[in-house]
Formats: C-alpha cells, structure tokens, sequence
C-alpha cells in the first residue's frame, strides 16, 4: 500500500505526533451489545441538526439520507453518545451528472464538544464551514478528501487554527457509485475507523475523547446515506 508519511514537530496543542503507521489490517468485529440508537431515514430530519455553508439540500426519507450540497455541509445527530461503542451506516456517493455530483469527502466527527459550549453543542451557532469547527474537541476523519485524494484521521483540541493530524494516507479513496459500509469505535482510548471491512484508522489516545455528538460532514458533494445504528460495546 501506498502511504504518505510525514513527521510533524511539536503541535500547537503540546503534543509530538509519531511517525504515520499505514492502515491496519482486517481484524475480529467488535461485539454488538443493545442497541442504543438507528435511524431508517424514513421520517425527516427530527433526529439532525444541519448546518450548511452555503445552501443545498439535505432530506431523510424512503430510508435515505440524501445530502446534495454545493459547500460544507454538518449534519448532526441531535443525541450525544458516550462508550464504549459502535456506529455503523451506509454511505455511497453519487456521480450521476448533477451539479454537486463530485466524488470527495466522506467525513465524520464524533464524541464532539464545542468547547464554547461544553453542556450543549448547539448552543453554539456554525454555518457550515469547516473553520468554524475549530473549537470542538472531537475526532475527526476525512475519507476521499481533497477532491478524492486524501484520507486523514485528526484530533481536533478545540482550538481555532489547530487540528492536529494523527495519520495521512493517500489511499484508500472513495469510489463512485460504491457503498461504504464504516464503522466507528469509540472504546476508551481505542479509536477505530472501518470501511467496507477494512480497518483504516487504529490510534490510542492516552487522553481519549469518550463522549459527545456525532456527525456526517462533507463538502460540495452528494451522498446517499442508509442505515445508521449504534450500539453499545461489549468488551
């Protein structure tokens, strides 16, 4: 496999980052325990909060979450999560001649805080741009970015300008017309990122993130997202 591996020195955060890893190997499935939280997508918006830079259209219906937006695009779910966890969905981007139909950015936050407003993430208004998402604490993974040529995991320390890169891959990339079944694992300070089986992103956090909202994030793309489920994790 491919990679791009830099080192970087010290972090505005404090923190030195080690030399990049490539992706890990497929390994066991963590084990489902109750399910926490689903959304079939066939009852509107009631469960997202949407935050959009510059217009566009996000729906949740006939078991689809289209996201059809011409700039940075968040879209919340409304319930915070705490683990051990695993959250799982479906995600296929679309490239079918519409004018967002560009394949890129598949991206997720999750065990988000808006350090501006720690008991309450929307208490904080953003539009949509990703600068704006500067003051969370939170994980972050950008899939496909970069118009489809990075994929990247960073932790976000609630600081405007920093955003600390954990791991820098060139592959693996998103693919038109093909789902992405992701994974995400919360497990105290194992943080975990899966597609289509694959375990992309395997960091240990020694000061981890356990809880806070979960959310899709993409920009001037159009995705098709089904089957969201999180489930609490048995060790």
């Amino acid at each position: 496999m491919t990679t791009t591996r830099r080192a970087f020195g010290a972090l505005s955060a404090g923190a030195a980052l080690a030399a990049l890893a490539p992706a890990g190997p497929v390994s066991a499935a963590p084990r489902r325990g109750r399910l926490i939280a689903r959304d079939d997508f066939r009852h509107g918006l009631g469960r997202w909060a949407v935050e959009l830079e510059q217009g566009g259209t996000v729906t949740a219906s006939h078991g689809v979450l289209e996201v059809d937006v011409p700039a940075g695009a968040t879209i919340w779910f409304r319930r915070p999560l705490e683990g051990p966890y695993v959250l799982e969905y479906v995600a296929t981007p679309v490239a079918e001649g519409g004018a967002n139909d560009r394949v890129s950015d598949l991206n997720n936050f999750w065990n988000a805080v808006d350090v501006r407003s720690p008991d309450d993430l929307f208490a904080t208004p953003r539009g949509g741009a990703l600068a704006e998402y500067d003051y969370l604490t939170t994980y972050y993974v950008g899939y496909g970015a970069n118009s489809n040529t990075t994929t990247r995991l960073r932790r976000y320390v609630g600081q405007a300008g920093v955003r600390p890169l954990i791991h820098d891959y060139t592959e693996p990339l998103l693919v038109a017309g093909e789902p992405n079944r992701v994974r995400i694992v919360s497990d105290g300070s194992a943080v975990r990122w899966w597609n289509n089986g694959r375990l992309v992103f395997d960091h240990t956090d020694p000061e981890p993130y356990t809880r806070g909202h979960f959310a899709f994030r993409t920009t001037w793309s159009h995705f098709r997202i089904r089957s969201f489920r999180v489930w609490s994790l048995i060790p």
